[in-house]
């Protein structure tokens, strides 16, 4: 198994990944999975305790209320992806994934799903939107992530988005679990989740082949890789935050 490489702005890969040339393409894809499902946030303590049953409401709606600072910042970080890809058609297979949290309209996409949860585990729609409950380090990881879109070029842009391919797997997770532990959350309020298995399964696919496709030196695939890993961070960090906010005596 391979080590982790160190976080974007080191300036240093971990040694164990150090080659003479790329790696074949397979074999850097077959990198690429297990960087991802080694550090996804499906792991980490809080979405473990989510998936079992123990979240208490209080902690449930502090999630859904942090984690939709990050939901309507993807359309926006897309947008910045967007910019950067050098071929029309890229570019408009890129645009599905505004349309998708955005909408075509009004009442429509992700970000509309994601307010329709909230509402479901008993927020008021204009806290969500107004951003209020956000907590400091939530928005810190979020905007980190966002400027890290702004300012890499497409190869590392598009590479943070790979966690894209643990996506379906968290979300079926969510629509097996939620109705047995949470039966107090209407059904229709997992429309989000289950919105996400197709979407994450195509869209995974599709940035992993333009990675693999555009990483054609070592240097290119560590610094795919650390992109990744950086990707993995932020979605850690958001949950750190919002398990410690959530608690008795904490910020949420």
């Amino acid at each position: 198994m391979t080590t982790a490489p160190a976080r974007p702005g080191s300036g240093v890969a971990h040694p164990a990944w150090a080659d003479d040339g790329p790696l074949p393409p397979a074999a850097f894809e077959s990198e690429v999975r297990e960087l991802a499902q080694s550090r996804y946030h499906d792991r980490h303590s809080f979405n473990v305790r989510m998936h079992r049953g123990d979240l208490s409401p209080a902690e449930l709606r502090t999630w859904v209320a942090n984690r939709f600072h990050y939901q309507r910042s993807i359309p926006v970080k897309d947008a910045l992806i967007l910019a950067k890809l050098p071929e029309p058609a890229m570019r408009r297979s890129w645009l599905r994934r505004i349309q998708d949290h955005d909408g075509i309209a009004d009442g429509e996409g992700g970000i509309e799903r994601w307010l329709r949860l909230g509402e479901a585990v008993g927020l008021d729609r204009a806290d969500l939107e107004s951003g209020r409950n956000v907590l400091p380090g939530v928005r810190f990881a979020v905007d980190g992530y966002v400027n890290f879109c702004r300012l890499s070029p497409a190869l590392e842009a598009v590479a943070s988005s790979l966690t894209e391919l643990c996506a379906p797997n968290i979300m079926l997770t969510r629509l097996k679990t939620f109705p047995r532990h949470y039966p107090w959350i209407e059904e229709s309020g997992l429309a989000y989740f289950r919105s996400r298995v197709p979407q994450g399964r195509r869209d995974g696919t599709e940035a992993l082949s333009w990675v693999v496709g555009w990483a054609r030196t070592r240097a290119d695939q560590l610094a795919a890789l650390s992109a990744l890993a950086f990707k993995c961070d932020v979605l850690w960090s958001l949950l750190d935050s919002v398990e410690h906010g959530s608690r008795p005596g904490g910020v949420g």
